[in-house]
């Protein structure tokens, strides 16, 4: 029997000596992952901020560019390391240090060497071996060419670009953002948070009640509905015939009532008719049609004629009072001699 002194505590006694698949090891990295987490949580209410909601919104879309990226980024990635790793994987001891021996030392020094956290001599041999080494610097350094210089960049100029186009809608996308968000407190939601909505409420119990007793209702509406059928079919010759139109009208109505839109839906699809047709008019009303440009083409051509009109116009009319004056002074140059 082990007798742990006061000041020494479960966790912290002999933790070298714990098995690697030990239930306290795997609660704590388990504990570390569900707090990260739950800080994440916070971004769920950040909508219905003014500063931001727009932010929150242009992040997440970009996220999608970052996806698309993520299929290219894992192609080239596992090239390269399978491809540094059958070039190594003979050399296991017989380097300065162990990257590029095993799958796992592999994947570390190519995803740390993004962030320039892995070392040049990753490659260097303790034999004599100079081709496998000049190979090892080529891969290595073709690697870091492709995914620092060419990938990264292309990576942030895609989220750039998206970034832009959705700032440029950020405020009416953060306003239908905070919408969704205050519909969502008028839905009908579970009573209690998690994990306490594992615990079966009155709530719940009156529902699962409601349940049962719609079910035995439907039932004898069935039964009703079969003895009545049942009573005109013996009148009629049409058994099959009459039986089958009303299941088919059944499963219909049945059908019709379960594509019944509800309320939420109904204000969803309102909110995005008036946003679409809001989009429509701006754009109707800053771009210029085809027919609108003749016009002012027609305008201007018309204006240009009618200028040039006035101006012989008002040449004409300066030329005969030039002419005129022309004559009067030579009529009382006359008159004087």
């Amino acid at each position: 029997m082990v007798t742990l002194p006061p000041d020494i505590e479960y966790f912290t006694y002999a933790r070298d000596k714990w098995l690697p698949s030990d239930p306290q090891l795997i609660s704590e990295g388990l504990y570390a992952i569900a707090v990260v987490l739950s800080f994440s949580r916070i971004a769920y209410i950040l909508p219905a901020n003014e500063s931001f909601g727009p932010l929150q919104i242009s992040l997440g879309r970009t996220v999608k560019d970052i996806f698309k990226f993520m299929v290219l980024f894992i192609m080239v990635f596992l090239a390269f390391m399978i491809g540094m790793f059958i070039l190594y994987s003979y050399y296991l001891g017989a380097k300065v240090n162990p990257a590029f021996t095993t799958v796992e030392e592999s994947f570390k020094t190519l995803f740390w060497s993004i962030f320039g956290l892995s070392e040049v001599s990753s490659v260097v041999l303790k034999y004599d071996h100079k081709f496998i080494e000049n190979i090892g610097y080529v891969l290595y350094g073709i690697y870091n060419v492709t995914m620092v210089v060419v990938l990264l960049n292309m990576l942030i100029a895609m989220i750039n670009s998206s970034y832009q186009e959705i700032e440029d809608d950020a405020d009416v996308e953060w306003k239908f953002a905070r919408s969704k968000l205050w519909l969502s407190y008028f839905d009908n939601g579970k009573t209690l948070p998690p994990p306490f909505s594992l615990v079966p409420s009155p709530k719940s119990f009156w529902h699962c009640i409601k349940r049962v007793v719609n079910l035995f209702k439907c039932r004898r509406r069935r039964l009703k509905k079969d003895i009545e059928l049942g009573m005109d079919n013996s009148k009629s010759r049409l058994n099959l015939f009459t039986q089958s139109n009303l299941k088919i009208a059944e499963s219909h109505s049945f059908n019709s009532i379960l594509n019944q839109p509800t309320r939420y839906q109904q204000i969803m699809k309102r909110l995005i008719k008036r946003y679409v047709l809001k989009a429509q008019v701006d754009k109707e009303n800053d771009e210029v049609n085809e027919g609108e440009l003749k016009e002012i083409k027609q305008d201007i051509s018309s204006l240009r004629y009618e200028l040039l009109e006035d101006k012989s116009q008002a040449t004409e009319e300066l030329s005969l009072l030039i002419q005129k004056l022309s004559d009067k002074l030579n009529i009382n140059t006359t008159r004087c001699e």
